[in-house]
């Protein structure tokens, strides 16, 4: 099979979450574990770290990879999901997986998964780790897909576990309490090997203590043991900031970057402590400066457009938004455009019920199953006083904002990592 044939199959033939939703999920390893039996447990011969969390873990992984790329380190990624092409689920020093790898893995094995029926994501983690195996990364960071106890990346055994934060998502699989979703989470926490908790809670944090005793697991909590001072937006795509004797300036500057930093802090000062890496303070400054450049990390906070100001960003549940929103008051703009699509599977009504009234929506589906219908989110939305119109597509819902919008004005464009995906 070639590229596009290798898609298609892919695709077609596997089940996958971002587009299905829950029907893709297996609650359990068994597939996975009998990838990693085909292929000869790659995974066991690169060193890795392994990031779980409701929010954050994409950036704080793509913050932790840059690190090591500034240290020379020949750096494996994994993420998830991708936005605009497959293979930025899996990169090496930010470049991706080539094609021809990707359709010689697919085309050897699918005799073998024939047989398994993994699902997209449990293939793609196989494949991912072969990859890492045979270019022989010196390290991999692995950021996990949903949840941690069952998730497919959960039969590694890394030099550090993290676990950015707890909040609601994913409910239906994961639980409706913030102690069920921390249980899950915790799933990635293993005997004797150091664990970084970066935000936590009075609900998460005994799950955290219970589970990291029970493995003899060495547990630190960043948001105790820093505390990030002098955080200011020298513009809306800056971020400057003070943890312990750093100053740092990330380009990834959404207001909830400051926890995401405090929590790749307290990851190299754990290495640096347990490993003896010598992760010096020019590296950590340089990584974070460098971080979008080096692993070419797209949808946080991301400018699309200068006049009007166009923004788009991920962030999709009442947590992340609740930061986004406090980051588009700051602007001070004369009116806020926002093209809105989600996903069916979240929680709906709690963003929607936090979204300005005074702002004008553009409602729209990303091209993805999971997407809900634009009327449909047009009338929930009409139940809060969001009022606004119907677009067919995202892209014709952000041109029209685009239009609409005066050279003051601001466009946001979120609600969905599906909705960014086709924008950015």
């Amino acid at each position: 099979m070639n590229y596009s044939e290798t898609l298609d199959f892919l695709h077609q033939s596997l089940p996958m979450f971002h587009r299905v939703g829950t029907a893709a999920y297996k609650a359990n390893l068994n597939n996975t574990i009998l990838l990693m039996d085909l292929l000869g447990h790659p995974y066991r011969n690169f060193k890795s770290i392994h990031i779980a969390g409701t929010n954050g873990k994409g950036s704080t992984s793509h913050f932790i990879a840059s690190i090591f790329q500034e240290m020379g380190y020949k750096t494996g990624l994994y993420t998830s999901p991708h936005l605009k092409d497959f293979r930025e689920r899996i990169k090496i020093n930010g470049t991706m997986i080539p094609e021809d790898y990707v359709s010689e893995f697919v085309t050897n094995f699918k005799a073998d998964f024939d047989q398994i029926q993994p699902s997209f994501f449990e293939m793609t983690v196989a494949l991912a780790f072969k990859y890492f195996a045979e270019e022989k990364v010196d390290i991999a960071i692995i950021e996990t897909g949903l949840g941690g106890r069952l998730d497919s990346t959960n039969v590694i055994s890394p030099m550090l576990s993290v676990i950015t934060n707890i909040d609601y998502d994913h409910t239906q699989l994961l639980g409706n309490t913030l102690d069920k979703i921390a249980f899950e989470k915790a799933g990635i926490i293993k005997y004797k090997i150091p664990v970084i908790i970066g935000e936590s809670n009075e609900f998460s944090k005994p799950v955290f203590v219970e589970k990291s005793n029970l493995e003899n697991a060495p547990i630190s909590f960043a948001d105790q043991d820093y505390k990030p001072k002098n955080i200011q937006h020298n513009n809306p795509f800056e971020l400057s900031l003070e943890i312990r004797d750093l100053s740092l300036k990330s380009p990834l500057a959404g207001m909830y970057q400051v926890k995401n930093l405090t929590t790749v802090i307290a990851v190299v000062d754990k290495l640096n402590e347990v490993y003896h890496l010598d992760i010096s303070n020019d590296v950590v400054q340089k990584g974070i400066q460098n971080v979008i450049r080096n692993t070419q990390l797209l949808g946080r906070w991301q400018k699309i457009n200068d006049k009007p100001l166009a923004i788009a960003d991920i962030c999709h549940n009442p947590h992340g938004i609740n930061y986004i929103l406090n980051q588009l008051k700051q602007l001070n703009s004369n009116h806020l455009h926002f093209v809105l699509g989600m996903v069916n599977d979240k929680d709906i009504q709690s963003v929607l019920n936090m979204l300005p009234k005074d702002a004008t929506y553009y409602f729209c589906k990303a091209n993805i199953p999971r997407g809900i219908d634009a009327n449909e989110l047009k009338e929930k939305s009409k139940e809060f006083g969001l009022l606004g119109n119907v677009y067919p597509s995202v892209l014709e819902a952000y041109q029209c904002a685009l239009q609409q919008a005066k050279s003051n004005d601001i466009v946001f464009v979120g609600g969905s990592t599906f909705t960014v995906a086709e924008i950015v």
